[in-house]
């Protein structure tokens, strides 16, 4: 074998190596190095949000009872786990084109409706928001999705200034057009001006006629979470 034969065999076997090599480990480096990291999931921390500071006075029920309309410093989207080629990779997409309300009287949230614009949300990648848009939840049909309180919740003691409870929800969600009923629980805390509510509510794809897209090389988990962190102002 002549001289540059043997170079030409020598590269050829590192390329083909070097192929395998990015087979088998590109989806970890990847997801590793690579993708976005996936947002926190949504909890409300004595240090963070968009309460006064120095909120140290008792709160009365008064300082509860009203309408509570979503304000700015507000976040909604998903989670779901993406397999590619057997490695996991967590994706979130976000948006904050949220609008909504609750009517609270006394210590119970008596009625609550938000709606998010779909064709907002995204993620690191924009040709998974035109798969997740275009096809699995068809926003030229339906462009929002929603969610309306169908039972009261009532906290069992009025919380201190500040102080974070978790309430249990139950109502209706709206996904692609198809309603399912939904109970999670949720993350809430106020001064009496402002209030805070942040969450997860589990999914499965398929009880909203969504199929989670299988591309053979990367596939979606049959379920996941609506995520929201939301905060409030007092209305008058």
């Amino acid at each position: 074998m002549t001289r540059r034969a043997k170079i030409i065999t020598i590269v050829a076997v590192c390329v083909v190596a070097l192929g395998a090599i990015v087979v088998i480990a590109g989806p970890p480096i990847y997801r590793d190095y690579f993708a976005a990291p996936a947002a926190e999931v949504p909890t409300l921390t004595a240090e963070d949000g968009a309460l006064t500071p120095d909120s140290t006075e008792p709160l009365d029920v008064a300082d509860l009872s009203g309408e509570w309309a979503v304000t700015d410093g507000l976040e909604a989207g998903y989670r779901v786990d993406e397999v590619l080629r057997g490695t996991d990779v967590e994706v979130t997409g976000r948006t904050s084109e949220v609008i909504g309300s609750l009517q609270v009287t006394d210590l119970t949230v008596e009625s609550a409706e938000f709606t998010v614009d779909i064709a907002s949300i995204a993620t690191d990648q924009p040709s998974r928001d035109d798969y997740f848009r275009n096809t699995a939840m068809r926003v030229g049909e339906h462009p929002t999705a929603t969610f309306r309180l169908t039972e009261p919740v009532t906290a069992s003691a009025l919380p201190e200034p500040g102080e974070t409870v978790e309430l249990q929800f139950t109502g209706d969600l709206t996904l692609a057009g198809v309603t399912q009923s939904v109970t999670f629980t949720a993350q809430a805390r106020t001064d009496g001006t402002t209030a805070e509510v942040a969450g997860q509510i589990p999914i499965t794809f398929e009880d909203y006629g969504v199929t989670a897209p299988d591309l053979g090389f990367v596939r979606v988990e049959p379920t996941g979470n609506v995520e929201f962190s939301l905060v409030f102002a007092r209305q008058g």
